[in-house]
């Protein structure tokens, strides 16, 4: 069986995900064809050497609706034989491309793949794709009666039933920020971003990380999500959660280069990590985002790891209730979880999320010398995907 190493890493800064944010005016496919013509310019590798380009992406309607690994590819002037296909596990999507890549090559059916991900959040708002259609049927109606709800409902049912507070929500959240804005003032986020030529100039640092922001701060936002019907049906929630301790709408595209380890060693590229383990699960699609908890005792199980043995962990901050929830069932060292904050400070641009996180995962285990890293992302439907990945010297 071939292994699989990761070559190459990077992502577009985060742009907040609105009609004035950084990123805005550029078009989906034109911001991953800059990440992508980044991601080959670093390796120097033949583009025509690459297999395929396997993209995550979410609300693939409108501009982002036409394969747009492919026309970000032949955008970038890449010969037109290297395919691609698109990936929608939601908030997992390019996480998902990344184990695809990487299990072709152990299959030997790639030698050479590219895992993306983009989502212009500003352009595509989140939803767009359903056109207010009911997109779960009434077979699933009929079994989680009295219906499913919303993501920020199932992150208030996860704070009820974990017992977390506002408060702990929001310190989190702060931390989130304050962690963020020392790693890009001490300069850790520069190797892995690749800047974004814009119709008003060139984009190079996040958008998103608030470095001022405050407990008390985020103490004064009303809960987003509260309604007399979920109050009714839900009397054990406090309604705690707020768009300050949720993940931000954000613009943004990743790129992760894998190829086998022969393949690397023929061309003269450093392999920087390995794979150890892969695992995607399901949960209750009504508490929906604690899939994250099993996927890890799964992923673990299958390296034969302890949580402890972990030296960085990324688990998606879509709200502050995810991780919080997940590091009381699975006992982590709070130090080592989203060291370089999360999601509640850089962003969550859907399809393009998961390689971000990995991305910021295998940067920091090269400046730290930590060794392995574990990153698992809640996905609408109650699912996770969960990898574990091995720095090499």
């Amino acid at each position: 069986m071939n292994t699989p190493v990761i070559v190459e890493a990077l992502r577009t800064p985060m742009g907040r995900g609105r009609a004035d944010g950084a990123l805005s005016g550029v078009h989906p496919v034109e911001l991953l064809a800059q990440t992508l013509r980044a991601l080959l310019t670093r390796t120097g590798i033949d583009p025509g050497t690459v297999d395929d380009v396997i993209c995550g992406c979410v609300s693939q309607v409108g501009e982002q609706s036409g394969t747009p690994g492919r026309m970000a590819w032949l955008a970038s002037g890449y010969p037109e034989h290297v395919p691609s296909t698109t990936i929608d596990r939601k908030c997992g999507s390019s996480q998902q491309a990344v184990h695809f890549a990487a299990q072709g090559i152990m299959a030997g059916a790639y030698d050479v793949a590219i895992a993306c991900g983009v989502e212009s959040m500003s352009r595509i708002p989140m939803g767009t794709s359903k056109l207010g259609q009911d997109s779960a049927g009434p077979g699933m109606a009929a079994r989680y009666a009295p219906g499913l709800v919303p993501q920020g409902i199932s992150a208030e049912i996860i704070a009820a039933r974990w017992g977390l507070t506002r408060d702990a929500m929001d310190r989190y959240s702060a931390e989130s920020h304050a962690r963020a804005a020392r790693a890009r003032a001490a300069g850790s986020f520069r190797r892995e971003i690749c800047a974004v030529a814009t119709p008003t100039g060139m984009v190079e640092e996040d958008e998103t990380i608030r470095e001022n922001t405050t407990v008390e701060r985020l103490a004064s936002l009303k809960p987003a999500f509260e309604n007399d019907a979920m109050k009714a049906r839900f009397p054990q929630i406090d309604w705690s959660v707020t768009a300050g301790n949720a993940s931000q709408i954000t613009d943004g595209a990743s790129a992760m280069l894998i190829m086998s380890e022969q393949t690397a060693m023929r061309l003269g590229l450093r392999p920087r990590a390995r794979f150890v383990a892969f695992d995607v699960r399901g949960d209750s699609p009504v508490d929906m985002l604690t899939a994250p908890i099993p996927a890890t005792r799964k992923v673990l199980e299958k390296a034969r790891m302890q949580v402890g043995a972990i030296d960085h962990f990324e688990i998606n901050e879509a709200f502050a209730s995810v991780p919080l929830a997940w590091q009381r069932e699975l006992g982590a060292d709070a130090a080592r979880l989203n060291p370089r904050g999360g999601a509640i400070a850089l962003g969550h641009p859907l399809g393009a999320s998961g390689v971000r996180l990995m991305t910021t995962m295998l940067h920091a285990l090269e400046d730290t010398g930590g060794r392995y890293g574990l990153q698992s992302m809640c996905e609408a439907g109650g699912m996770a995907n969960a990898t574990i990945i091995e720095r090499l010297a």
